[in-house]
C-alpha cells in the first residue's frame, strides 16, 4: 500500500512515453497465494527520443522474479527493480525489442481489491485507475494502447471458468488437474481495461443480432443458484445494445460480451473491454430482494458500462485529467437511455436531486475541482460526482446549444475521427465546433472552472411598451486554487407564461441570443428585453435544469404556484414546488433552533396537495413532488451554522402540517395506488408504488401510530413495499414493539441474502437521533458483519456518515470520533473505500461551532495518524486546508 504523501501530478507536465508498446502477451498461472505472471511486451523507441533514455515501468508492491530481453536474461547492472518501478537501461535504439517480465503475486492477501485479487473462491481484477501495476511492471497509463493476448492456467476443479478480454481462442488440459484458456482482444486498449476472472460460476446466456446482422453471444456469470436473478440484467443489456445502435449508430464489435458479478468490489462496475466486472448488487434482482430503485439502477449501470465500449474503450483518455471525457460523456448517454426507457421528466428530476445533494456540496467545499482538473495527488480520489455528474451536465449543455440533430452529427464525427485513439477534451469539443461553426472557447470554461455559478435574475413588465425586461448577472464563486474566474456561456431554457397558462412568444428579443427556448447568458451582466408581450408574464427560468447553476430569482408564491400548475415542462413544475417549500423549511429550522413555533405557508401546502391529487400527472412525478428537500438539502441552503437537530425538528413539523391538511388525499392515494397482480418492475408500476409509499409516509405522520405501517409491512408482497414500510417503522417509531418485530422478521427472512441484509443495515444506520450510534456499534459485532466487504461497510458506516445528519452529527461529537476510528481501520485494508467514506466530512465547516470543533478534532486525529494511504492523506489534507 502506498503510504507516502503522494507526488503531485500536473496536466501541464504531460508528454508521450519514450517507448511505444506494440503488443502484450500475458500468461497467468493462477494460485491463491503464489500466482505467477509472465508478461511479454514488445516495444520500440519513439522517434526523436534520446537513444540513451531508459525504459521506466510502473509497479505497486511488486517483486521481480525474472527479466529477459529478447529471451536473454538481463544482467543485474542493466536494471533497477523496486516495488514501485522497474528501470531498464541500454535498450536497442531503433529496432523493436521484447521484454519478458515475471512477477509472483498473492491474490488472497490483496484486500485493496485493486489489481488481481481472490474473493469467495473467484479470481478477479480491477485495474482502473492504476491497478494493473499491481500485477506486473508496465507503462500503466491510459495513452499506452496495445492488443492483448492472454493465457490463463489454473486448477480445473476449482476454476472451470477462465475469462479475459476479447474473443476466445480456445483451451485444453494442461498437465495433471489443470487446464488453460487463451483470449485475444484485437482492439488496442490501455492497461486499465484489462480483465481476468477465474472460478466456478453459473451463467445466463443469450444472443444479440446487431444491425449489420452479426450474432453476438451474451453471457452473465453469477454465483451458482442465482442465475434467475440475472434475467433483468440480461434484458437491460439487450435494450442497451439496441438503443445505442438506434440513437448513436454504435454497434458492438466483438463476438462475445460478458458480465461477471462479484460481491467484493470497490466500484459499481467496470467497463473492461468485452468483460465487464460488476458489483453483484447491480446485477441480481427479483421482486423478493430488489426494490424499484434497484431495478432502475441495474438498468442504468448495465447500460453505462456497455456504452463505455465506444465512449471510453474504443476512444479512451489521453491521461487521467481527461477522465470526464469517458465518464461524464457516458453518464450523459446513460441518462438519455433512462429518459427514453422511462419518463424523461421523472428521470431528470432524479438526476438533478442527485446532482444537488452530492455534486453541489462538492463544488462548494474544500474538495471542489474542475470537471477537467489540472493537478491531482491520488487519481482514485477524482472519481467524483464533479467528473461524472457535472461532466454529464456539460455534455448535455453542448446538446442544448447545438440541438439534438447537430449534436448527433458532432458525435458521429468524434467516433469517426478518433476511433482507436487516446484523446483530450479539446479533441472532443473541436468536433462540435467543426460541425456547427460555433466558437465554443467560452463554453469550454465549464471544463476548467470549478464551483457552481450563481445566476441572479429579476424582471420588470412595461404594459405600455408591451415589453418584459430581464436582468441577469452571473457570479463564479472562489474555489481552492481558483479565486478569479471568467464569465461562462450559460444556456438557460425559459418560458413566459400568462395567468391562464398560455406560453407567450415574443415578437423580438434584444440584449441576448435566443434560440428556440434557450437564452444565452454570456456576459457578467446582461439586460434582455422581450418585445410584443401583451400582458404581465410569469417567467420560468432554467427549464429542465438546462444549466447546473444556483438561481437566485425572487418570485411570489402566487407566481410559483402558477408555474407548478401550468408549466408544460414538468421539471419546472417540480422545481416551482421546491421553491415554494424551501423557504418554509429554512424558516422552520431557524424557528426550531430558537424553540419557536413552526408554521407552513398554506399556499405551499395547497400547491403540493393539488399536485398530489392531479390525475393528469404521472404517479412517479407526484411521488417526487411529495418528497420534500432532505435535511442535507436544507443544511446546504442554510449555508452555515447548521444545527442538524433543529433542521430535523423543523422538517418533521412541516411534514406533519402537510400530513394533517392532506390526510384524506393521502388515504385515497394509499388505497387507490395499489398494483394488483404479479410484481412488474416497469416504470408505470414503480411510479404507483412510489406514490402509494409517499402517501403512507404522510399518513404515518398524521396517524401518530405504527399500526398502518405495520399492516403495510405485513401485507407487502415485494421488496419495494416491504422496505418502505420497514423504513417508516424504524425511523418514525423506532422504540415500538411493531418496529422491533418488523426488524427482527426482516432479518430472519433474509439472513442468507447479503444484498438484502445490506438494506436492513442501511435502514437502521439512517434512524434519526443520537441513539443510532450505539445501534450501529452493536450491529458491527454481529457474526455476519464482514469488514472486508465494501458493500457491507458502505451500507452501515457509509449510510450513517452520509445519510444520518442527527445521528452522525451528535452534539457530543461521538459520531465524528467513531468515523475517524473506522477510517483508520478501513485504510489499512482498503484505502480507496476509506477515502470515499471520508468525503462525508467535506461540509464540516457549515456546522454550528460546537459540532464543527468536534468534527475538526476527528479529522485531525486522522491527519496525525501514521502510515496513512495516499488516498486518505489526500482527502483529509484537502478537507482541513484553510
Amino acid at each position: 500500500m502506498r503510504t507516502d504523501t503522494g507526488q503531485i501530478v500536473h496536466l501541464a507536465d504531460y508528454r508521450p512515453t519514450d517507448f511505444v508498446l506494440e503488443r502484450v502477451d500475458l500468461t497467468f498461472d493462477l494460485h491463491p497465494t503464489e500466482t505467477k505472471v509472465e508478461a511479454r511486451l514488445i516495444f520500440h523507441r519513439r522517434e526523436g527520443i534520446d537513444p540513451k533514455a531508459p525504459l521506466v515501468l510502473d509497479g505497486d508492491e511488486l517483486v521481480l522474479s525474472g527479466l529477459l530481453l529478447d529471451q536473454t536474461e538481463l544482467p543485474a547492472e542493466q536494471y533497477i527493480a523496486t516495488p514501485d518501478s522497474l528501470t531498464i537501461r541500454d535498450l536497442p535504439e531503433n529496432a523493436p525489442f521484447e521484454l519478458t517480465i515475471t512477477t509472483v503475486i498473492n491474490p488472497e492477501a490483496n484486500t485493496q481489491l485493486m489489481g488481481l485479487y481472490r474473493t469467495g473462491g473467484v479470481y478477479c481484477t480491477q485495474c482502473e485507475a492504476e491497478g494493473f501495476r499491481r500485477i506486473t511492471y508496465f507503462p500503466d497509463r491510459p495513452d499506452v494502447l496495445a492488443p492483448y493476448t492472454v493465457n490463463i492456467i489454473a486448477d480445473k476443479a476449482a476454476n472451470p471458468l477462465l475469462l479475459s478480454n476479447g474473443n476466445f481462442l480456445g483451451g485444453a488440459g494442461y498437465g495433471e488437474g489443470k487446464h488453460f484458456a487463451a483470449w485475444f482482444d484485437p482492439h488496442p486498449k490501455p492497461s486499465y481495461l484489462f480483465a481476468l476472472v477465474a472460478g466456478d460460476l453459473g451463467v445466463v446466456e443469450d444472443t444479440f443480432v446487431t444491425a449489420s446482422g452479426r450474432e453476438v453471444a451474451l453471457k452473465i456469470y453469477v454465483e451458482h443458484g442465482k442465475e434467475p436473478r440475472a434475467a433483468y440484467a440480461m434484458d437491460a443489456l439487450k435494450r442497451s445494445m439496441t438503443w445505442d445502435e438506434q440513437r448513436f449508430g454504435r454497434e458492438y464489435d466483438l463476438d462475445i460480451f460478458m458480465i461477471v458479478a462479484v460481491s467484493d468490489f470497490n466500484m459499481g462496475a467496470m467497463e473492461n473491454k468485452g468483460l465487464n466486472v460488476f458489483n453483484d448488487k447491480y446485477v441480481l434482482a427479483d421482486p423478493d430482494i430488489a426494490t424499484d430503485a434497484d431495478y432502475a439502477n441495474i438498468e442504468r449501470i448495465i447500460a453505462h458500462e456497455y456504452f463505455h465500449n465506444w465512449t471510453g474503450n474504443r476512444i479512451t483518455c489521453r491521461d487521467w485529467f481527461q477522465l470526464c471525457l469517458k465518464e461524464g460523456l457516458t453518464v450523459y448517454r446513460d441518462h438519455e437511455f433512462s429518459a427514453d426507457q422511462r419518463s424523461r421528466p421523472v428521470t431528470r428530476i432524479a438526476e438533478v436531486r442527485h446532482l444537488k445533494s452530492e455534486q453541489f456540496p462538492e463544488d462548494g467545499g474544500p474538495l471542489a475541482h474542475p470537471v477537467r482538473p489540472t493537478t491531482y495527488r491520488e487519481i482514485n480520489n477524482f472519481y467524483t460526482t464533479t467528473v461524472y455528474e457535472k461532466g454529464s451536465e456539460v455534455t448535455s449543455m453542448i446538446a442544448t446549444l447545438l440541438g439534438r440533430d447537430l449534436f448527433k452529427t458532432g458525435m458521429d464525427l468524434y467516433f469517426d475521427r478518433h476511433d482507436g485513439q487516446a484523446v483530450t477534451i479539446e479533441d472532443f469539443v473541436k468536433c462540435f465546433e467543426d460541425v456547427s461553426g460555433r466558437d465554443l472557447a467560452q463554453f469550454s470554461l465549464w471544463y476548467h472552472q470549478a464551483g457552481t455559478p450563481l445566476v441572479t435574475a429579476s424582471g420588470v413588465y412595461d404594459a405600455a411598451a408591451k415589453t418584459f425586461t430581464l436582468s441577469l448577472e452571473q457570479m463564479q464563486p472562489a474555489t481552492p486554487g481558483q479565486t478569479t474566474k471568467a464569465p461562462l456561456h450559460i444556456p438557460l431554457r425559459m418560458a413566459l407564461i400568462t395567468e391562464d397558462g398560455t406560453l407567450l412568444t415574443p415578437t423580438s428579443v434584444t440584449g441576448a441570443e435566443l434560440t428556440g427556448d434557450v437564452l444565452h447568458l454570456t456576459a457578467r451582466t446582461q439586460t434582455v428585453v422581450f418585445h410584443g408581450i401583451p400582458s404581465r408574464p410569469v417567467l420560468s427560468l432554467n427549464r429542465s435544469f438546462s444549466t447546473p447553476i444556483n438561481l437566485q430569482f425572487s418570485q411570489s408564491a402566487k407566481d410559483l404556484a402558477l408555474i407548478a400548475r401550468y408549466e408544460t415542462d414538468h421539471f419546472a413544475r417540480w422545481q416551482a414546488l421546491i421553491d415554494l417549500g424551501l423557504p418554509n423549511l429554512l424558516q422552520a429550522a431557524r424557528d426550531a433552533r430558537k424553540g419557536a413555533p413552526v408554521t407552513c405557508d398554506p399556499v405551499f401546502i395547497d400547491a403540493l396537495l393539488a399536485a398530489a391529487k392531479d390525475k393528469s400527472l404521472e404517479p412517479a412525478f407526484r411521488a417526487l413532488a411529495l418528497a420534500l428537500p432532505s435535511e442535507a438539502d436544507i443544511g446546504r441552503e442554510l449555508g452555515g451554522d447548521n444545527d442538524p437537530d433543529a433542521i430535523h425538528t423543523g422538517r418533521q413539523a412541516i411534514l406533519k402540517q402537510i400530513a394533517e391538511a392532506g390526510k384524506d388525499i393521502f388515504a385515497s392515494l394509499y388505497d387507490g395506488m395499489q398494483t394488483p397482480g404479479p410484481f412488474s418492475p416497469d416504470a408505470a408500476s414503480a411510479g404507483r408504488r412510489a406514490l402509494r409509499n409517499a402517501a403512507l409516509t404522510y399518513l404515518s405522520q398524521s396517524d401518530g401510530s405504527p399500526a398502518r405501517a405495520k399492516a403495510a409491512y405485513d401485507g407487502a408482497n415485494n421488496m419495494t413495499d416491504l422496505s418502505a414500510a420497514l423504513t417508516i417503522l424504524a425511523h418514525r417509531f423506532p422504540d415500538t414493539a411493531e418496529a422491533k418485530a418488523a426488524l427482527q422478521d426482516f432479518h430472519d427472512r433474509f439472513t442468507e441474502n447479503a444484498l438484502v441484509i445490506d438494506k436492513w443495515l442501511s435502514i437502521q444506520a439512517a434512524i434519526p437521533g443520537a441513539a443510532t450510534l450505539d445501534r450501529i456499534q452493536g450491529l458491527m459485532k454481529m457474526p455476519f458483519f464482514k469488514r472486508t466487504n465494501p458493500n457491507r461497510m458502505r451500507a452501515l458506516v457509509g449510510t450513517f456518515a452520509f445519510s444520518n445528519p442527527t445521528g452522525f452529527g451528535r452534539a457530543d461529537g461521538a459520531g465524528y470520533r467513531f468515523l475517524a476510528q473506522e477510517i483508520l481501520d478501513i485504510d489499512q485494508r482498503n484505502p480507496q473505500l476509506a477515502a470515499r467514506i471520508l468525503t462525508s466530512m467535506r461540509s464540516w465547516r457549515s456546522l454550528e461551532p460546537v459540532r464543527a470543533d468536534h468534527a475538526r478534532s476527528a479529522l485531525m486525529q486522522i491527519e496525525r495518524a501514521g502510515g496513512l494511504s495516499t488516498d486518505v492523506r489526500d482527502i483529509v489534507d484537502r478537507i482541513l486546508k484553510d
